[in-house]
């Protein structure tokens, strides 16, 4: 996905600051519709608290927590 939108990912680990990944707030927006239709699992419009990740460790916490 980054490589369609031209953009260049920071290394990939838990502790990456999702505003240094090198992906803009559209990419997330594409991200997570991607993710959608692959998990049919959106936890940002499902959770009653709103809650935004900082870190790719807590984006990919939101997804294990929303698929349960």
């Amino acid at each position: 996905m980054a490589r369609e939108h031209g953009k260049i990912l920071a290394p990939l680990n838990d502790d990456l600051v999702l505003a240094n990944s090198g992906l803009d707030s559209l990419g997330f927006a594409v991200l997570v519709a991607r993710l959608e239709d692959t998990l049919g699992l959106d936890p940002f419009t499902a959770a009653e608290d709103a809650f935004f990740p900082v870190t790719l460790g807590d984006f990919v916490k939101v997804y294990e927590n929303g698929a349960r």
